[in-house]
């Protein structure tokens, strides 16, 4: 598997997407809503402040990183109540499955091009476009899609974002400080 051997620890800071997603939440007023993240980090900052009872949301997080995995193991342990609403799993986005996915209100694609290269292709994982074009179908309508604008891969979904909205039912809304954001209208 293509592992991510970098570690996101507990600077929050170095996460800007994960800091201004959890402000667009509070701005927006979104509680009670079923989140998939891409790019937990070391901080699980994503999954530990939607638990807090002014959000109230659940989170299903991804990483490929097995000290970011770690890091959730020993957070789950310190805090096991954390985990009725925060969930990480360690695996490779390019190979998720929608018949082991849940449906979803917002979907963060926050870290969509950093991690696929040729080291996919030789398991047969999915492409940047066919992960977006599968996280979309598992979106229910009204919800929402975002992208990292400050990802040093964000040309990679930004090239694929004309092909992505001709072939799935998203629009574009107003985005928010570093946070490009569709909402799936069926």
């Amino acid at each position: 598997m293509n592992i991510w051997d970098a570690y996101w620890g507990l600077e929050v800071e170095q996460c800007p997407c994960d800091v201004h997603f959890v402000e667009w939440l509070e701005q927006q007023g979104l509680t009670g809503k079923r989140i998939y993240h891409f790019g937990t980090g070391g901080h699980h900052y994503v999954g530990i402040r939607c638990a807090e009872p002014k959000l109230n949301n659940t989170v299903l997080g991804i990483t490929a990183s097995p000290k970011e995995y770690e890091s959730f193991i020993e957070l789950a342990t310190e805090k096991p109540t954390l985990t009725k609403t925060y969930s990480a799993y360690f695996g490779d986005i390019y190979t998720s499955n929608a018949k082991l996915l849940p449906r979803f209100d917002i979907v963060t694609l926050f870290h969509s091009g950093e991690f696929r290269s040729e080291k996919n292709d030789a398991y047969g994982a999915l492409t940047d476009l066919e992960v977006m074009q599968l996280f979309t179908d598992q979106t229910d309508a009204g919800g929402h899609i975002l992208f990292y604008t400050g990802s040093y891969a964000y040309d990679v979904p930004e090239r694929l974002i004309a092909d992505w909205t001709k072939s799935h039912p998203v629009e574009e809304v107003e985005g928010f400080k570093t946070l490009r954001i569709f909402r799936k209208v069926k």
